[in-house]
């Protein structure tokens, strides 16, 4: 497999954020718990999704 376990990380990341925001009562949940808004919890999670492990590890040179 060509997938790093930095981008591994990545897409289990954004997967579960996106399941976060998909499921109304898991999102309704993070609000209760956090005090904010339905919409600014969904905002936190949508900024996340950019990168949620940092940034790529620099790649060894293959030459």
């Amino acid at each position: 497999a060509d997938t790093t376990k930095w981008e591994w990380l990545v897409n289990q990341h954004r997967d579960s954020y996106c399941s976060y925001m998909g499921h109304f009562d898991l999102l309704n949940y993070f609000a209760i718990a956090e005090n904010e808004s339905k919409a600014r919890v969904r905002f936190n999670l949508m900024e996340k999704m950019l990168q949620p492990c940092g940034p790529p590890a620099d790649k060894p040179d293959e030459s």
